[in-house]
């Protein structure tokens, strides 16, 4: 006769590891809830992977989501884990939002992660609102994305001129850690001066101490999305899916070298060789050094004071 009481006293002397290996997410007529239940696994113990714990599921599962995700911003984490299914991955909206969390992305309503707002941090007022931008250094943005590689994946931040729609710098980091962000910044005001206004989400590495003191010292002032203002920043999603569809995609990533190489190379075609149809079929190169053919009013622009202290929203 089946001794309940006997099963699960045996099996809580298995190893957790190995009674949560022992799940099997295929089972048709056997849900993981319940699975988990029988084999006294917590449900939330079972979703939970670190970062650096992924297998090869894992993945895929994330390269689908990257290019659904791209096609569609708006896919929250139901739609996505119903995508998931019919392409016979039997994925949860939990296992979906473990994803979206290493991935840093979320439905474009509201835009709060690749950024993930830490509610400690200060959050600045969005300036750009019917604000007419005439100019190159006027108004710079900076936006995060996730890049795959074959067996794994990095983070790319790049800051862009929103007049020109000009890549002044990126970089690529394995974490989403605030200091890449602050080096980008840094490259940024190194090679082309400063703008008046730096554009952003509320994202965690954006209201860290260490970035907004950077604008601050540099008399810039600071601009961020408002909470589900998905499209505030939206010149530089749109250049994400770019950069994916046109080059990305179209190749396999084995190392980080190589998707700095390929992302470099992608950078450089887009400045100088891809012409905007919103640019009147000029690059943006073309547009950020000859605007007017004044390129003494970009150095002014670039050397802008900003003449009042701004306060945080």
């Amino acid at each position: 006769m089946w001794n309940e009481t006997g099963l699960k006293k045996n099996l809580s002397s298995l190893d957790l590891k190995v009674r949560r290996s022992m799940i099997d997410p295929n089972i048709a007529n056997l849900t993981i809830m319940r699975q988990c239940e029988l084999l006294l696994v917590n449900r939330s113990t079972y979703y939970y992977k670190p970062d650096n714990d992924l297998d090869a599921r894992d993945l895929k599962i994330m390269k689908i989501i990257d290019e659904t995700y791209t096609m569609h911003p708006y896919y929250g984490m139901r739609r996505m884990a119903k995508y998931l299914q019919l392409q016979g991955l039997n994925v949860g909206r939990k296992g979906v939002r473990h994803y979206y969390q290493i991935m840093g992305i979320v439905a474009v309503y509201p835009k709060m992660n690749l950024s993930k707002r830490n509610q400690a941090h200060k959050i600045y007022p969005y300036l750009l609102r019917d604000l007419e931008v005439k100019y190159p250094n006027q108004v710079w943005c900076s936006d995060i994305t996730y890049i795959r590689l074959s067996h794994g994946f990095v983070y790319l931040v790049a800051v862009m001129d929103w007049y020109s729609r000009k890549i002044l710098s990126f970089k690529i980091s394995n974490s989403l850690e605030s200091e890449f962000c602050v080096a980008a910044l840094e490259e940024a005001i190194e090679k082309y001066g400063k703008p008046e206004i730096f554009n952003t989400d509320q994202g965690v590495q954006y209201t860290s101490e260490n970035f907004t003191t950077t604008l601050k010292n540099n008399n810039i002032q600071i601009s961020m999305d408002g909470k589900g203002r998905a499209l505030d920043n939206v010149f530089i999603e749109r250049f994400w899916r770019s950069l994916k569809q046109e080059k990305i995609y179209r190749m396999v990533l084995s190392s980080v070298m190589e998707a700095k190489t390929a992302i470099n190379e992608y950078m450089s075609f887009y400045n100088n060789e891809r012409m905007h149809q919103s640019l009147d079929y000029k690059t943006p190169e073309t547009i950020y050094n000859n605007y007017g053919g004044n390129a003494e009013h970009i150095m002014q622009v670039a050397l802008y004071t900003s003449p009042h202290p701004q306060s945080p929203a």
